[in-house]
This record gives structure tokens, sequence and C-alpha cells, in this order.
């Protein structure tokens, strides 16, 4: 066993924060860091001038009774609230949906129920890791703002997409390099557009089968959301693809004319964000853990691509840590 105490999690996303807490819960030194200015991951909110739109997931739905109760702690703490908006489908496959979904979004933004999380956890961000260096006793980090940190931790635990994890893996004889690299990642064009009134629409949120975009939804109509009129448009993984290095603007400019096709009207103003890696094709890996080399990987992609995927990814492979006895 090695001298070094604490863990390190990599990735502030909700399957890294989750991990992190249930190790923290079980008395293990942990340190989270993340290449962002905030925590959240993919669930984010972009805040401009008078006004806010979540550019990242849209939602999310609660299926097991674990995470049914972690979101009623959410609710009961505020942080999250019930979205029901008026839904529309467009194109072919115009099925019903079957039983009625329950969506949650966070308050007042989708980061919400992240940040509770983080509260008690030590958070680093602005540390984009670049390097894994392996020293005797376990794990050193070298970061691109700070360079090689000092301390050394007993494993290492990467909650961030599979795309961003294989580099950090490939020189680590390890097993999850390879993990990381046969799950491929989608990308996806996000538009936040924004109006001067509420647009005349017979919907607030609709599932488009045809043509370039995928969803559309009113962020106005989400509970907590304040400021101007703002809609979020998302763009198939397909049609991301193959625009990928499409200048935003351009991207932006298709997408707000997919948008008027189904009636709605022209923006005043759009913010534009690429997501290189937003969605994965779903898998049932769940989180890998090797206990000889101290590393772990969790992620939504690794459990189904969903919000609630992360949440049980990251308490998972939280639990192989602990039962491997790595974490004394």
């Amino acid at each position: 066993m090695n001298d070094a105490k604490a863990i390190a999690v990599i990735g502030a996303g909700l399957a890294g924060l989750s991990c992190a807490r249930v190790l923290q819960e079980a008395g293990v030194a942990v340190t989270v860091f993340d290449k962002s200015r905030g925590v959240g991951g993919r669930l984010c909110t972009r805040r401009g001038d008078g006004w806010q739109a979540d550019h990242g997931a849209q939602y999310f739905t609660a299926r097991s009774p674990e995470f049914q109760s972690q979101v009623a702690g959410w609710l009961e703490a505020g942080v999250v609230a019930e979205w029901q908006p008026q839904r529309a489908v467009f194109g072919p496959h115009e099925a019903s949906a079957g039983e009625p979904v329950v969506r949650y979004v966070g308050v007042p933004g989708m980061s919400a129920p992240t940040k509770a999380l983080a509260e008690a956890l030590p958070v680093r961000t602005g540390h984009t890791v670049r390097r894994l260096l392996p020293v005797d006793g376990g794990w050193q980090l070298e970061t691109v703002e700070h360079g090689l940190l000092p301390e050394v931790y007993r494993a290492v635990l990467l909650g961030v997409p599979a795309a961003q994890a294989g580099p950090l893996l490939q020189p680590v004889n390890s097993s999850l390099a390879e993990v990381a690299a046969a799950h491929h990642m989608l990308p996806s064009w996000t538009v936040m557009a924004q109006f001067a009134a509420r647009p005349d629409l017979p919907f607030e949120a609709a599932f488009i089968n045809d043509g370039p975009l995928r969803w559309v939804a009113r962020n106005s109509s989400k509970p907590g959301r304040t400021g101007q009129e703002s809609w979020v448009l998302q763009a198939t993984a397909a049609w991301s693809a193959a625009h990928l290095e499409e200048e935003p603007e351009a991207a932006g400019r298709l997408l707000v004319e997919a948008f008027r096709q189904l009636g709605g009207p022209e923006p005043e103003q759009v913010s534009v964000h690429r997501w290189r890696y937003a969605d994965c094709e779903a898998a049932d890996t769940g989180s890998v853990w090797e206990a000889q080399y101290g590393l772990g990987l969790c992620g939504d992609w690794l459990l189904g691509g969903r919000v609630e995927g992360a949440w049980v990814c990251g308490r998972e492979l939280a639990g192989k840590v602990l039962g491997s006895g790595h974490s004394h």
C-alpha cells in the first residue's frame, strides 16, 4: 500500500462529484479538479447581458429508486424543480411516448444540483490536467495552468468524456485507455436565441425527427429562469459532425433558419456553442476500476448517456474503490 492518503477526481461534472461525495462521506480525503471556471460539466447555463440559457443538458429524468431519492432531496433543497413544457414532435415517428415522463431541471440553472454536491468538496477549478505521472506511492498531476502539482495521490479517478480520458491514459499501461478509445463521443451545435417577445408557437419544447435540428426548447418556460425571452436550439449529432469545423456564425444561421421553418421568428441575437463531446453512443459498461494502478473511470458515456447514468456511474466507481480497500 502506498503512503498517499488522498484521491484525485478529474472532472467536476455529475459523475465526478457524485463519486467524490461517496468517498468523502466514507472518510476518504478527496480533491476534485476541473478545467472550467465552475462545476457541472454539461449541466450548465450560459448567462449574457440580461439573458440566460441552458446550453448543455436540457432536463433529466429519474428512473431508479436511488436517483429518485437524490432528486427528492434536491427538490426539497430548492435546487431542482419539475418542468412540464407544452411539447410537440415533428417529422416521422410521431408515436406517443408512452407513460408520461416527469422532467426535472436545475434551479435557477442546470448546474444547481452539481453546485449543491460540490459545496462540501475541495474543488480546484481552472486546472486542466494534461498528464498523469506515476510516482512511488501513487500519482502526480501535471496541469496546463499550474504545471506539476506537488501532491501525490493514491488513486486518480476520471469523470470526463472518453475523448478527454483517452490521452491521459494512453501513456499508462492500463486497459482503461482501451475502454476510452472504444467509446465514440458525438458532437452538438447549440444555439441560444433571444427574442424581444415570446414567439407565437404552439409548443415550448419539441423533438424534431428530420433536418438539422433535434431539439428546440423555450428556456424561459423553465422554473426559476429570469431575463429576456430565450430559446435553445440543438442540432442532431449527424448534422453537427458534418458541420463540426463550420464557423459558429454560419452554423448558427443554418439552425435559426431551421427554427424559422418550424414557425419561429427571427431572433434579436444569438450565441452559438459547439460541444465536441455532447453525447455518446449508449453503453452499459458501467464504471471501471483498476486497483493495481489506482485508476478508475466513470461518466454518463459508460452508463446509458443520461444525467442519471452519470450519477449512478460515479457512485458505483466510489463503491468499487472503497470495496477494494484502496482508500485506506
